[in-house]
This record gives C-alpha cells, structure tokens and sequence, in this order.
C-alpha cells in the first residue's frame, strides 16, 4: 500500500473536517486518535473518501505509515497535551520529519518548542487555522511559520486543502518559528473588534431605535450588499433573521448575554501592549467580553445605579442615522484593521520575521472568519506602500478615514448622550483623533513624571536642559 502524504493526530470535530478536507481533495491521509474507538468510528463514517485514509490504532503504525519526511498534523487541546503528544511521538520519527501543531496555540509556546527541537533533526511547524469547522472541512485560511524546507514538505497538500479566492489559494509560508501562529493570534484580535463593533451597532438599532431583531436582519442585509460585504456582517443578518424553534421568537433575543472567549483575543492585547502599540480598539473588545461574562454583577448594578437615562436616542432622519451607523461600523473596522496590522508589523522586526502584510490581507480575503471585500482593499494599499507607518495614511485608506469621521462621531455623540454603551467605535474614534494629532497632550505627563520622579524631558527647542525648575518658585507668565 503506498504510503500516506500526511498524517493527523486529533478526530475532534476541527481534525475530523481537516482530514476530509485532505482526503478529498486527493491526499493519502494517515489518522490517529488517543481512543481506538473514534479512528474505526472515524474511518466507517468516511464513506467514499475511506480510499485516501490509513486509520492507525497505535503511533508506531502511525508513523510507519507516513512517507518520509514525516509531516504529522497535531490536531488537539492546546498547551500541555500538544507538549504530551510530541513527547510520545519524538521516540517514533526520524530526522526531518515534522510536527505541525495546527490548533490555537500561543505563539510564545511555538517559538519554545520551536526552540526545544533544533538540534534534535526534527522540527516544527506553529499553523494558524482560521475558519471554523466549515473552514476545515470545505476550505481554511492558513497562516504557516517554520523553517522554509519544512514549508515546501507540505505546500502542496495545503494549497489543495486551502480556501480559494479568484483561484488564489489562502495559505502561505509567513515566516520562522512563531510567524504563523502570532498572525492567527491578531486575525483573531481584529475578530474580537470586528464582532464588538458589529454588536454596538446591533445594540444602538435594537435599544436606540426599538428595532425589532428581524428589521435589524435586514438592515445587516441590506449592508453586506454594499461596502461591508463580509463573513461577518452575513451572519449576522442570517442570526438576526432565524426563529428560535422551542418558542417562535427570534432566536439571538433568547440568548443569554454573556459572550466567551478562548485567550486568542487576550493574547493580542497582552503582545500590542508588550511592543508598547496601540491597540485600543481590540483591547476595548477584549474587555467587553469580560465585562460581558459578569452577569449578576451587571444585573445587581442595575438595580443600584440604574440606567443612565440621559435622553432618549434623538434621530430626526431614521434613514440618514442608519446610513450614519454604516459608516461608523466601516471607520470602526479601519481602526481595528490598522492598529492588528500595525501590531503585526513591530512584532516582525521584533522578531525578525520579515512578516508579508500584502499576503497576509491576501490569505485572510477566504475560508478566515473576519474575510471580506474590504480585505482586497488592503491588499492593494500595502501592495502599493508595503513600509507604510500605518494603514490609515496610505492613500486609499486615508480617504476613507476622512469619509466616514462625521459619521463615526456623530455615531458615538449619539450613542453616549443616550446611554448606550459603544466602547470599540469610541476607541476607534480615539485611536484615530490621537493618532491624526501633531502635538498631544503627552508634554503634560512628562512635567508630572519630572516633578515627582525626576524622569526628565525632551524640550521642543531643543535646549540641553531635560529637568523642571519645580523647586525655585518660578511662575509662568509672571
């Protein structure tokens, strides 16, 4: 029997979809589960792809039935099982061969075990997996980080696997060590934003404006017709627009508002604020997430405080304010968008990574949860201006920053009059008026860190004098 191309450890539901994945599109797969019982299980359900699948009850006949080198996907929980799985496999592989650990990895943890296997003829692959079980089954955005020789190993079958945009497929080989996985890491950071600001909006429509979850469905369809056009935004409209079957109502109103998280979204904030980058708007999604889990605690201030009650949302033109709202999402996401690639871009030098922005906005326009039109448009800009600072100065984006500031701010002056919580869109909003501002209010601080800890300044003439004269009475204008 000719040997596997692959092999895959992990029959969860992502590695399950991921092996049909590349069984189908041609590649002899070898798969592994810890329980015998969910291989056979596997395999019997595998139907007419049971031809391109080699189901192995133990490692040792999983690995002899790999061809060499031995790219081997590990499929499973991150953090301590990926380690367990690697040690159990290490006594089985043979010089070159591969792990790839394709699951939601901390990029710190890749770059360890990265590090860990370098003088032991093995080696590592950190595989950012962007999709969802939809994405792995039919096809993903994949985000790759190792050693160019082991990229080339598996290039061809995970360009067959890959999700397809105008043919173009969306994976690439992205850098050393950690790349792939630090990418995934702040695609999911933008996601975070990307969904908090699309339930600000949801929340201004549905408690501003007293829109019922059906009339929002089909303003969310109405956008994703135009300059929103996305994954996200389609959802959404589809969410708002589904009945729940035990009760008739719409089924996003019978659901508990408490949102989670798996740490992806965490890690990004944790990494923007270690390379000392503003990410305010993904921080701010991030924190709302957890504001969002304590439930009693918001119920129980509620009944203490009470709502805020400043005014009602006042909208002369229900029409013209919906057309704001569009707006606002758009310049919110820009913001979003900027502050994951220029995050992106200091962990590149940071880590020497060389990290390619245009084929990132490339691999993300398919099969990744946050793909949209809008991401062709990123393409282009940092085709065009690849050593941007940022993306809002490149000229096409620059244009649309100046095109949607009016509504943004009338959005979020709206929405905070009357109550309404919007923390993305007024971090978005802050992020681009302190970003945009030639001199800031920074001086300031620096005068108090001098006063009272003696951290010294620069001065704007110049002058060689970097201290306050805090001590000596001095009196400005006198």
């Amino acid at each position: 029997m000719a040997q596997a191309e692959i092999g895959l450890i992990g029959l969860g539901v992502m590695g399950s979809n991921l092996a049909l994945n590349i069984a189908e599109k041609g590649n002899k797969i070898a798969v592994f589960n810890r329980t015998a019982e969910r291989t056979r299980e596997f395999y019997e359900e595998a139907g007419s792809l049971k031809d391109q699948i080699v189901p192995c009850e133990t490692i040792e006949e999983f690995v002899a039935a790999i061809r060499p080198p031995r790219p081997i996907i590990i499929m499973i929980k991150a953090g301590d099982p990926v380690d367990q799985q690697m040690e159990l496999l290490k006594p089985f592989l043979e010089k070159n061969d591969i792990m790839i650990d394709a699951g939601n990895a901390n990029f710190r943890d890749t770059m360890r075990r990265f590090d860990a296997l370098k003088d032991s003829g093995l080696t590592f692959i950190g595989m950012g997996v962007s999709g969802g079980e939809e994405g792995a089954r039919h096809g993903p955005s994949i985000m790759v980080g190792g050693k160019e020789d082991s990229w080339k190993r598996v290039e061809k079958v995970l360009t067959s696997i890959a999700a397809k945009y105008n043919d173009e497929p969306c994976v690439a080989w992205l850098g050393e060590n950690g790349a792939g996985h630090f990418v995934k890491t702040i695609h999911n950071g933008i996601e975070y934003a990307d969904m908090q600001m699309i339930a600000e909006i949801y929340g201004i429509l549905r408690d501003g404006l007293n829109m019922s979850a059906t009339e929002i469905g089909k303003v969310f369809d109405t956008w994703n017709k135009g300059r929103l056009n996305s994954y996200l935004i389609e959802i959404s409209g589809t969410v708002l627009e589904t009945a729940d079957p035990l009760t008739g109502k719409p089924i996003v109103d019978m659901i508990l508002d408490k949102a989670g998280q798996k740490g992806t979204g965490k890690w990004s904030v944790i990494e923007a604020q270690n390379m000392g980058v503003p990410a305010t708007a993904i921080e701010a999604a991030v924190a709302a997430r957890s504001l969002s889990s304590m439930k009693d605690e918001r119920e129980a201030a509620e009944k203490t405080l009470g709502l805020p009650g400043l005014s009602a949302l006042s909208v002369s033109d229900r029409d013209a304010f919906i057309k704001d709202l569009e707006s606002a999402l758009l310049a919110g996401k820009i913001g979003a968008y900027a502050q994951g690639f220029a995050v992106m871009s200091a962990a590149s030098k940071e880590f020497g990574w060389n990290l390619p922005m245009p084929t990132i906005a490339k691999i993300w326009r398919a099969g990744c949860i946050i793909r949209s039109q809008f991401l062709d448009e990123i393409t282009s800009a940092f085709t065009a201006a690849p050593d941007a600072a940022n993306l809002i100065v490149t000229p096409a984006f620059s244009t649309m920053v100046k095109e949607t500031d009016g509504a943004l701010r009338r959005v979020v002056s709206a929405a905070v009059l009357a109550g309404l919580p919007v923390p993305a869109l007024a971090s978005a909003l802050g992020y681009f008026d302190s970003y945009r501002r030639g001199r800031g209010t920074a001086n300031m601080i620096q005068a108090q860190r001098d006063f009272f800890g003696a951290h010294g300044f620069d001065r704007i003439d110049g002058a060689d004098n970097h201290h306050g004269p805090w001590g000596s009475g001095l009196v400005a204008g006198a």
